[in-house]
């Protein structure tokens, strides 16, 4: 017999006399061990006692969530029970009970706490999945509104246990088959919103169950008819179906083919401020369509004008005139500000954005009754419109949207486009003040690293999106944007500019010592760095850097960061770049981030970037280059290139390199390539220029690397007759194998010797005497790349590497200069078919030069007189090609 709970202090009567109700009817019957941790149940088949047992736990539930007891030990000592019993009832799935049984459950897992009930989530869910499909469509309701509660508050500890529950009880098919079978008419909308909004938790929690549902046609197509239901319920229940879908990247795909229909239903959701939790959905789809790059990108070409429209409607809507946002507000600024940070990918929405008045809009968010202050900014020198700005800035109630707008900001000015300017005299203030806002913020990110340092421990949210979003301005490929972040960063500065340097510099030099207990912590380093960044694009400013040392101290913090790297990712520093979807994501390209976990790398090159571009000439450079090795420090740069994938480092160890005269991208694989050049023996090509002289190549490698030096048309070089932009004539006459081309008399020797360096090895060395000629020659060859190292360009950020890829030599581009067969002893493929030729047995058309450059062991039978046809065949090596 089990006894009423004793421990009743600080409840009332009334729930004290329900309690014992409860166990008054529980004690009908009786509680038998079960289970593998030998739990007790609740028995009884009589169904008037069960009846009553369900009475008593329903009004129990009652009372102790009218009074917020909850917590309370007596309830959670009396879960155990209640739990079993309910447990038991369910399962003997009683016609006549089942309806009051699923409602009680129900309304059990709403009204305690996840934390109580945890420990029972497998033994709830096992029981109430039996009863999905169950005929009384009540209790099936029921059931799924009482799984779907536990689901969205199931702790991870428990995920991997109720996945295989849910996995034994093919819930995910059973659900599917539900959503198939609704109809409007036949059963109430709630059946078809919580069966669907079951579905998409199961498939936002365990990615392996995605597949079997966005690849079945009719169950999407089922989706597509639901669409037109009106119903906001059923919309909502929809979105969020769709949006766990999506976070499957070829489940994405498939949504995104031929379902223009998914991205209107998207865009009216986003823009319906009728509904808000349907609002809310349509940003958190579209959060997840446009998770990565290039599904953005396909999402962009679609309906990118609408997407960014209903975005910037969406923070207008949100803009305070005083005090606080409402709840509601506040969670629709938030998640239109989280879609908004798209900005940071190239494609042609940051025009969109422009266009639709996202600096009005961030205005709004950022400053507190922004239109009053707008009004005050009018004919206003640039000092006061600062101390506007910073008062408007102390007062503004919603600190937590700052890092999106910081981030928003900088994702806009890094990709906009070089001509971008305003012209409208209201969008040109609105962006002076986001401007002038931004550099506000910087100096109090700095003065915050100080004060951590000084164990006055402030709030730092915000600080390292505001310091990055200034980099981003000064360095912005807009020469509108840079120029006017530049002037206004250092009116900003004028005050403490000049103090705050030797507190940057010396956390640098506490970061390379090697006393631990000095050591600045990783925001702090973040900072310095960034801000010394942002100096360096300043010429006064970055004059006083290189005066107090810096550049030194970049270059040991280089250097102590390569033998003993700090691996930080921006979110660790930048808590609002967390989000569930990210955690969740599937079967998505894996593509290396432009920063990675190489920040404190990626902003001290980029920092010693700056200064080596403006002061190369300076006194302080030259005493840097006398006090350092040199080739130590261009060792260091190429060692960089080559082995760190991250491209943000690489770009700006390679932009360094190109003011000691390297261009390019040191690799691993481009002097193995070079030497084929240098050995002439495999060349197939005659390069002759006007001076007679010649230059032998091979076909494959132009042809891949740079095919604006070959001729334009035909299939086979030798049945060539039109001219690139440098050949003279094409010549028919051969000297052994070798191809002859002629090319114009404004090719310049050393010029092409050096561009070839470029084409075979990635990178190349040249003096200033020669660069002239070779920007004119790399101009006209289309090689973009080379293009901008030659010119010193900064690099643009987000920029993908050149990668120095000879792989299209296998196709249609490499197949009319492909001189070697290789062929597999042990391969059999059914149907296979070659693009090229009709060879029966599976083969690919290869070149031996790349052969012979890239793999040791092939030079090796090339060099040992094997005869081809024997190598045509070896073993265990055909993909080395």
């Amino acid at each position: 017999m089990r006894r009423s709970k004793q421990a009743v202090v600080g409840v009332s009567s009334r729930v004290s006399t329900l309690h014992q109700r409860l166990y008054d009817a529980l004690n009908l019957g009786h509680f038998v061990r079960w289970g593998d941790d030998k739990r007790q149940k609740w028995h009884c088949t009589d169904i008037e006692t069960q009846k009553l047992v369900l009475r008593a736990i329903d009004a129990f539930l009652d009372c102790v969530s009218s009074e917020s007891l909850s917590q309370h030990p007596l309830v959670k000592e009396s879960v155990d029970d209640i739990v079993g019993a309910l447990g038991s009832i369910l399962e003997l799935k009683s016609e006549s009970l089942l309806k009051m049984a699923s409602d009680v459950a129900a309304k059990m897992v709403k009204l305690l706490p996840s934390s109580v009930l945890q420990a029972h989530v497998p033994h709830l869910v096992h029981h109430l999945l039996s009863l999905l499909s169950n005929r009384q469509l009540h209790v099936s309701i029921s059931c799924a509104t009482a799984l779907n509660c536990i689901l969205y508050n199931l702790s991870t500890k428990r995920e991997k246990e109720v996945g295989e529950i849910l996995k034994e009880g093919n819930t995910v098919f059973v659900l599917v088959m539900n959503v198939k079978d609704f109809s409007v008419g036949d059963k109430p909308t709630a059946y078809f919103h919580e069966m669907a909004l079951l579905l998409s938790r199961i498939l936002w929690r365990w990615p392996p169950s995605r597949f079997c549902v966005w690849s079945d046609s009719k169950f999407l197509d089922v989706l597509e008819i639901h669409k037109l239901n009106p119903e906001s319920s059923l919309k909502a229940a929809l979105l969020q179906l769709y949006s766990s879908l999506a976070l499957c990247g070829n489940g994405a795909k498939k949504l995104l083919e031929n379902r223009k229909s998914l991205l209107n239903l998207m865009v009216e959701s986003m823009s319906s401020p009728d509904t808000h939790s349907v609002q809310m959905d349509g940003f958190r789809l579209a959060q997840c369509l446009m998770i990565n790059e290039g599904p953005c990108q396909e999402v962009v070409k679609m309906c990118g004008e609408h997407v960014v429209k209903a975005i910037v409607t969406g923070m207008n809507s949100s803009c305070l005139s005083s005090g606080k946002l409402p709840k509601d507000q506040m969670s629709l600024a938030v998640e239109a500000c989280r879609l908004a940070l798209i900005t940071r990918w190239v494609g042609n929405h940051h025009s969109y954005f422009w266009k639709a008045g996202v600096g009005r809009a961030l205005l709004g968010l950022l400053l507190t009754d922004f239109w009053r202050i707008h009004q005050s900014l009018h004919g206003v020198p640039l000092q006061e419109q600062l101390l506007i700005l910073q008062e408007a800035l102390n007062e503004s109630s919603l600190p937590s949207l700052r890092p999106y707008i910081w981030d928003i900001l900088g994702g806009l000015v890094a990709n906009s486009a070089e001509d971008f300017a305003p012209v409208v005299h209201e969008d040109i203030l609105e962006l002076k003040a986001l401007i002038a806002c931004a550099c506000l913020a910087f100096t109090e990110s700095i003065n915050m690293a100080r004060q951590i340092s000084q164990s006055k421990i402030t709030n730092t949210i915000g600080s390292e999106s505001a310091s990055r979003a200034v980099l981003m301005m000064v360095y912005s490929p807009c020469k509108y944007i840079a120029s006017q972040a530049r002037f206004i960063l250092s009116e900003v500065l004028n005050l403490d500019g000049k103090n705050y340097i030797e507190y940057l510099v010396n956390t640098l030099n506490a970061t390379s010592c090697r006393n631990k207990v000095l050591r600045p912590g990783n925001f702090q380093v973040v900072i310095s760095l960034i801000s010394l960044a942002c100096y360096a694009s300043l010429p006064r400013y970055g004059k006083m850097v290189i005066d107090h040392q810096g550049m030194q101290s970049l270059l040991i913090f280089v250097k102590c960061w390569l033998s003993n790297p700090v691996y930080i990712k921006r979110s660790n520093l930048a808590p609002h770049l967390h989000n569930s979807y990210s955690e969740r994501v599937c079967c998505h390209p894996c593509v290396e981030d432009w920063e990675g976990k190489d920040m404190q790398l990626l902003f001290s090159l980029w920092a010693l970037a700056g200064l080596v571009h403006k002061f190369a000439s300076h006194a302080g450079f030259l005493k840097v280059k006398l006090e350092f090795d040199e080739s130590q420090i261009v060792r260091e740069l190429e060692e960089i290139c080559i082995n760190h994938s991250t491209p943000g480092p690489r770009w700006y160890a390679a932009y360094i390199l190109s003011h000691f005269g390297i261009y390019g991208f040191p690799n691993k694989c481009g002097k193995r390539i070079w030497k084929a050049f240098l050995d002439n023996e495999l060349a197939d090509l005659e390069l002759i220029l006007s001076d007679q002289s010649s230059l032998c190549v091979n076909e494959v490698i132009l042809s891949v690397r740079c095919p604006n030096l070959l001729p334009v048309q035909g299939p086979k070089l030798k049945e060539k007759s039109s001219t690139g932009p440098f050949l003279e004539q094409q010549m028919e006459t051969h000297r052994g194998s070798k191809v002859e081309v002629r090319l114009s008399a404004h090719v310049d020797h050393q010029a092409l010797v050096k561009l070839l360096q470029y084409v075979y090895m990635g990178y190349l060395q040249a003096g200033e005497d020669v660069l002239k000629n070779l920007k004119i020659l790399a101009k006209h060859c289309d090689l973009q790349p080379l293009l901008h190292m030659l010119h010193r360009r900064n690099p643009r950020y987000g920029a993908p590497i050149p990668t120095f890829d000879l792989t299209s030599a296998l196709g249609p581009v490499g197949h009319c200069s492909s001189d070697v067969l290789l062929e597999p002893n042990t391969i059999q493929l059914l149907n296979w078919r070659c693009s090229f030729c009709s060879a029966p047995n599976p083969h690919f058309h290869v070149h031996k030069v790349i052969l012979f450059s890239s793999c040791d062991y092939l030079r090796a039978l090339f060099q040992s007189g094997m005869q081809e046809r024997y190598f045509d065949q070896f073993r265990n090596h055909q993909s080395t090609g």
